[in-house]
């Protein structure tokens, strides 16, 4: 019998949503040649990525790469199955792995553009001093084919929402709006919060890393 578990908590909520916003927005800004906006845009995903690290270690129980990275057999078998599965709480076994993949090309993504340099040299990332015009020209091009690789991801992402929703008839939009989860047919995995003195803990280094990276790491 179906019933409603808390599942994930307030900071990888605000986390999911904030990304998706500071994606689109990064799309908007290049497309559009607001630089500026870009690479405030591309610092503020910057302490995003980073607190999201951080919390796949020291956050609530759901949010923990350690919970929802299963074994190479769970993630065959569960491709395997063909019927209906238990509705657990969490990521499914291929969904934790592909957050994390999304969470991989994201950071490449980031980084890229730190070091990444335009052609005559004027709008270039916040550590292009760092490298060599060649190497930032590198930096650029793998930042141009690691965004064409998360569209991609981001497709399979929707297209497995949309899978889950019609096919499987599970929700996986609401509980990452309200945090519960109302389709679940076992209480196991329910969220253990981890506390605001760790999501401050989080948010702060994460914050002062990014405004460092942002200065050109002290230069």
């Amino acid at each position: 019998m179906a019933q409603s578990i808390r599942v994930w908590d307030m900071p990888t909520r605000l986390f999911h949503w904030l990304l998706v916003l500071l994606f689109a927005f990064s799309w908007w800004s290049a497309e559009n040649h607001q630089m500026d906006w870009h690479r405030l845009s591309g610092i503020a995903m910057l302490g995003l990525v980073l607190f999201r690290l951080f919390w796949g270690f020291i956050g609530s129980n759901t949010a923990r790469f350690c919970v929802f990275l299963r074994s190479p057999s769970k993630v065959l078998a569960y491709a395997r199955s063909n019927g209906p599965t238990l509705k657990r709480a969490g990521h499914n076994p291929i969904g934790g792995y592909s957050t994390v993949a999304m969470l991989l090309l994201i950071a490449a993504q980031i980084v890229s553009g730190l070091f990444a340099t335009d052609t005559d040299g004027l709008e270039s990332g916040h550590l292009s001093h760092l490298v060599s015009f060649d190497q930032g020209r590198l930096a650029a091009e793998f930042h141009e084919l690691s965004f064409n690789l998360l569209l991609i991801v981001i497709g399979l992402h929707l297209a497995a929402i949309l899978f889950y929703l019609l096919v499987r008839k599970r929700n996986l939009i609401s509980p990452m709006i309200s945090g519960s989860d109302e389709q679940l047919e076992t209480s196991d995995g329910t969220l253990i919060p981890a506390g605001w003195l760790r999501f401050a803990l989080a948010a702060i280094i994460a914050a002062a890393l990014a405004w460092f990276t942002s200065k050109g790491l002290g230069t």
